[in-house]
């Protein structure tokens, strides 16, 4: 691996060099155990601990099949996919690489344990049979859509592939590692001005935010709408909120506190609701919602639009806000839903749908195409990463804590293969150019807790 890293740091290396490079038999991953996936049976949600899950195993490098790439990982980030594999919900991920392990090429995946993470930035090492389009040495960032264009439902929009997964989450050999093995479909240049930790921040969730709000396979936003949108400072939401201000739009940004709503002003956002601070509770209790909060909310909206209900709203917390999301949107506009983190079973009021014509949209995720062009507004520096703090791949488990225990703003990164932060930057002028908005969402780390045995 040292080797490795020194052609890299370099910074003169070239595609032979590489490609002459030694690979290590193996390598550090952050990983889950088949054997620990009941580990927290009978737990609450909250309760479950990432540290207690996540380990920091020498694993084998895999065999490199024909359209991949192994990827030395210079930086990796968490994702809210990386807590749900940690936790085991809604099920262990061993049962998605049972499934893919079916396959001739998928067994590789079917192992006691699992290399999680979704998102990279690194350096190509090795392409295997059939991939022309990138180089050993190429710097790269990887998004997570994993297909076999088998059928003939995925060739219009890969996602509606029978056989899409979510590289690192139901796939094996993902991000949070030394070495990854991906698709070299997945494969896209890493913006130059950004540090490695920087570019691997983006990646999933800047993808996801382009589908659901800009795509026309999502809400298809145009200039002069007013969009909803709910975790506005965390992970997706902040890539959200960018593109509504870059596309004309305006982002009414739904946040939990006075930190958070802060943060979206120094975005550019000027319409910002602290939920906690004006006492939202759409929920009476466990099994009834209250419609009078949802008018309540509505109303707030109004008086931030200049009395205008909202075109869009960017749904991803789920239960908790459904039926508000689905009462609060205009006539004919559109709720657009890429998760559930606060729960699956949705619920609403059926004649606040139909009765105004409005569209509820299911968004997972982006295809290739969708996720190159996020990608390349990143690299134009139209939009930035959202990175509030970083850790060594030692304290996956902590950072992955830190996200399910919603303790971060934005994205929290992981440094694999780089030493340390700061490194990979190829163009310090376009950097200099945006260098306040990159470190806008910058917050040291807190201190850690100890882990409950």
């Amino acid at each position: 691996m040292k080797e490795i890293l020194d052609a890299i740091t370099s910074g003169c290396a070239s595609a032979e060099d590489f490609a002459a490079l030694r690979l290590p038999e193996s390598y550090r991953a952050a990983t889950l155990h088949k054997s620990e996936a009941d580990m927290f049976e009978g737990m609450a949600s909250v309760d479950k601990d990432p540290r207690k899950s996540i380990h920091l195993d020498e694993v084998p490098v895999p065999e490199l099949g024909p359209g991949e790439a192994l990827i030395a990982v210079m930086a990796s980030s968490v994702n809210y996919n990386t807590v749900w594999s940690s936790i085991f919900e809604p099920v262990p991920t061993f049962a998605f690489l049972e499934r893919y392990g079916r396959s001739p090429l998928g067994r590789r995946h079917d192992l006691p344990y699992h290399v999680i993470g979704s998102d990279l930035a690194g350096v190509v090492l090795r392409t295997g049979p059939g991939v022309n389009a990138w180089q050993p040495g190429r710097e790269v960032v990887a998004h997570c859509l994993s297909v076999e264009l088998e059928s003939s439902d995925g060739h219009n929009d890969t996602m509606l592939d029978p056989e899409q997964r979510i590289w690192g989450f139901e796939t094996n050999f993902g991000g949070l590692a030394e070495i990854a093995l991906v698709k070299s479909n997945q494969l896209m240049p890493k913006p130059e001005h950004l540090s490695w930790e920087e570019a691997a921040a983006p990646g999933l969730v800047n993808s996801t935010a382009y589908r659901q709000l800009v795509s026309r396979n999502g809400a298809g936003m145009k200039q002069g709408d007013n969009v909803l949108i709910w975790g506005a400072s965390g992970g997706l939401g902040s890539y959200a909120t960018q593109f509504a201000l870059a596309g004309g739009a305006t982002p009414i940004c739904v946040v939990s506190n006075p930190e958070k709503a802060e943060i979206c002003r120094r975005m550019g956002a000027e319409a910002v609701i602290d939920r906690s601070a004006e006492g939202y509770r759409f929920w009476r209790d466990e099994h009834t919602q209250d419609p009078r909060e949802w008018k309540r909310f509505g109303g707030r909206i109004r008086e931030l639009t200049g009395g205008e209900d909202v075109d869009i709203v960017f749904e991803h917390p789920g239960r908790e806000t459904f039926g508000a999301s689905v009462y609060v949107t205009r006539k004919g506009g559109t709720i657009v839903t890429c998760a559930s983190t606060s729960g699956y079973t949705h619920e609403y009021d059926n004649r606040y749908l139909w009765m105004s014509l409005k569209r509820i949209i299911g968004t997972h995720f982006a295809n290739y195409r969708e996720s190159w062009e996020a990608n390349r507004l990143v690299a134009k520096g139209k939009i930035h990463p959202t990175l509030s703090r970083v850790y060594p791949l030692e304290e996956t488990g902590r950072a992955a804590s830190d996200v399910h225990r919603n303790l971060h703003h934005g994205k929290v990164g992981v440094l694999c293969l780089a030493p340390r932060e700061g490194l990979g930057v190829r163009n310090e002028a376009l950097r200099a150019e945006h260098a306040t908005a990159i470190n806008r969402f910058r917050t040291p780390a807190p201190a850690p807790e100890p882990v409950e045995v």
